[in-house]
């Protein structure tokens, strides 16, 4: 009898482990092929395994291939890492991202730094600074500024000067020949601040660096908002601190006349008013009197 049951146990525990090892192949089978058509589904590509800056020249350590889905499959994408290996970026890179043919400098073209910053449609500026122009060092790449001008009003009159905001919001693009922050964010005095501007402002700032004085105006960054003022000449600088009209006297000669002071007479002394008097006759009896009074 207990040979029986032992053979039922055994038995049952067979069976128990083919189930267990039927489900677990067919579990495995069914991954493989999932594993399978995800992998039909992606095409590998060459992406950055780290975070790589504008200017810098890509090396082995800092991209990879990875797969890709098909469906998300960038415009432009490279397969073969060694495309990419001695290239120029274009554009900053995150950790993770593909790296595409448009934000690589072509090959076999150089390029410096500096134009690579320059924006599309843009034009790079370089403008004379000093320390007071320059905001004592603290125009950096990346800062934001505005441009004032002084200059003559016109060429017959010189002695007459205006200042004028004629660009708002302009991007630094280097400063002396630093075109990248520094992480230390230290004042450096410069003799050149290179600005990114459109070929109109370009045009305007090359007339107000050569027929006047420009000054650069630091601004926030968050500040984006476009002032317009209407300039300001020496007339409407000092009239503020006027309290009051001055009128000159016309003079005949080389010196005004002095004036004559007239002496004002004392008004006369007021009329006494007359004196009133009051009559009263008093009969006391048989006599009668009169009282007069004042």
């Amino acid at each position: 009898m207990d040979r029986k049951k032992i053979l039922v146990v055994v038995g049952v525990a067979a069976l128990l482990a083919l189930i267990a090892s039927a489900g677990a192949y067919k579990f495995l089978s069914e991954r493989g092929r999932v594993a399978e058509k995800a992998r039909l589904q992606t095409v590998g590509i060459v992406v950055a395994v780290v975070d790589i800056p504008l200017g810098a020249t890509i090396n082995t350590n800092q991209v990879a291939v990875s797969a890709w889905p098909k469906e998300n499959y960038p415009k432009d994408a490279i397969a073969d890492p060694k495309t990419v290996i001695g290239r120029t970026a274009l554009r900053d890179f995150v950790r993770g991202e593909p790296v595409i043919e448009g934000k690589l400098v072509p090959m076999n073209k150089p390029a410096g730094l500096l134009s690579l910053r320059v924006p599309q449609g843009m034009r790079a500026f370089s403008v004379k600074v000093n320390e007071v122009v320059g905001v004592g060092g603290f125009i950096v790449p990346d800062a934001m500024v505005d441009v004032v001008v002084t200059t003559a009003i016109s060429s017959s009159r010189q002695q007459d000067q205006i200042s004028k905001i004629v660009l708002e919001n302009v991007r630094v693009l280097a400063a002396g020949q630093v075109v990248e922050q520094q992480k230390d964010n230290k004042p450096v005095t410069v003799n050149t601040v290179t600005l990114a501007v459109t070929p109109d402002d370009a045009e305007k700032l090359a007339l107000a660096s050569n027929d006047g004085k420009i000054q650069l105006i630091l601004r926030n960054y968050a500040d984006s908002d476009n002032v317009v003022t209407g300039g300001i000449d020496k007339g409407r600088l000092l009239s503020s601190y006027r309290r009051a009209p001055i009128a000159l006297a016309a003079a005949t000669g080389d010196e005004a006349k002095p004036r004559r002071a007239v002496k004002k007479k004392a008004p006369a002394p007021a009329a006494a008013a007359p004196k009133t008097s009051y009559s009263v006759e008093v009969i006391k009896g048989n006599k009668r009197s009169e009282e007069n009074f004042e």
